[in-house]
């Protein structure tokens, strides 16, 4: 499907690096704990949940044990570039948190570390208090001693954060966008999607990444289609359709199986439901001919796959919001199938001809 994305998390124990996880990843990361050690004594242990991979430091302290850490990601690193892109590192957020006041050189080698090795940094300040739109004067002076050290992280400077809601002093979380919307932009195009479906805060970076897919897979249906098919062969569009499902379902965390049996359901209504729903579209839509049942071309194949597409897209951000149950838990198939039947026929008119 969409692979996976996978994210480097240092930084010193206690700096912050779960709680920031959790706040843009989503709280069930927590509880998969992270993962097994890379090798039988490493202090590099990778976690993989669905789309995204962690690869996190546990029983290593920096600056008493950053050569170990070093060498460690090294050659982990070194070793994965033989491997698969969904098994590299693509980013690294190296975490700080900014009123301890204090940066080590060793902290500095890890990150030179890897960006030698060309992974991307992002340097990131965790619970920095901002007041009036001004950060903690601290971290603001922290923040330029790291600046005048010239390291390669990406954009010269540390992502200021505050990644939870402090309830007693009311300090709102911020900063997790911009760091998201960094480290979107410098992992490769390839793992966009699996970022896209990984991540919790950015609900239009799923529709982007959603319509991105509906947009191929009404290309792909053109395709098939470029040579007029008899409306009883219509299934060759099927797996082309699917597919787009299953993938949307992905973005926003439908589980696949679930979302794979609805799709089933739901493509049926737009390729092979009744004679009667058909005849009247396919005499709607341009290019598609007035004669009942008969030939489905590009035009046809396209325009009830783009319906298709963003109905279905309608459906799940309705289930992520939590409008059909909650995420996670049997969801109502009926209820399910009924919203997608709505929201196709709302739709699928669209691509009718005027007049």
């Amino acid at each position: 499907m969409m692979g996976r994305f996978n994210l480097g998390v240092f930084g010193k124990t206690g700096v912050g690096k779960s709680t920031l996880i959790n706040a843009v990843f989503g709280e069930e990361v927590a509880a998969t704990g992270i993962g097994e050690p890379v090798t039988k004594d490493s202090h590099l242990y990778v976690g993989v949940q669905g789309t995204l991979g962690l690869i996190d430091t546990r029983g290593i302290e920096i600056g008493r044990d950053d050569r170990t850490l070093v060498k460690e990601i090294r050659t982990f690193v070194t070793n994965q570039r033989k491997l698969p892109l969904t098994e590299q590192m693509h980013a690294a957020w190296y975490c700080v948190r900014a009123l301890d006041r204090r940066f080590e050189e060793a902290e500095a080698e890890v990150i030179r570390t890897l960006a030698d090795l060309e992974v991307p940094v992002m340097l990131v300040f965790t619970q920095v208090p901002v007041r009036d739109g001004a950060v903690h004067p601290d971290a603001a002076a922290l923040a330029d001693h790291v600046a005048s050290l010239d390291l390669p992280i990406v954009g010269g400077r540390p992502f200021m954060t505050y990644a939870m809601r402090d309830s007693f002093t009311g300090q709102p979380a911020y900063g997790l966008m911009e760091l998201l919307n960094a480290t979107f932009l410098v992992v490769p195009d390839a793992v966009h999607a699996a970022l896209a479906a990984a991540q919790k805060i950015d609900l239009d970076l799923k529709a982007r990444q959603a319509n991105r897919t509906i947009g191929a897979s009404v290309a792909g249906a053109a395709a098939a289609a470029a040579v007029p098919i008899p409306f009883s062969s219509a299934a060759v569009l099927v797996p082309i359709q699917l597919a787009m499902m299953a993938r949307i379902a992905q973005l926003y965390s439908v589980p696949f199986d679930r979302a794979a049996l609805l799709a089933i359901a739901s493509t049926s209504i737009a390729t092979t439901a009744g004679r009667s729903a058909v005849t009247g579209l396919l005499q709607l839509i341009p290019g598609a001919g007035t004669v009942a049942g008969g030939a489905i071309n590009a035009s046809v194949a396209s325009g009830f796959t783009l319906a298709m597409g963003q109905a279905w897209l309608a459906v799940c951000q309705r289930v992520a919001a939590g409008q059909l149950g909650r995420l996670g838990e049997a969801l109502d198939s009926d209820a399910v199938k009924q919203l997608f039947e709505e929201e196709f026929r709302k739709r699928a008119p669209r691509v009718r001809k005027d007049g």
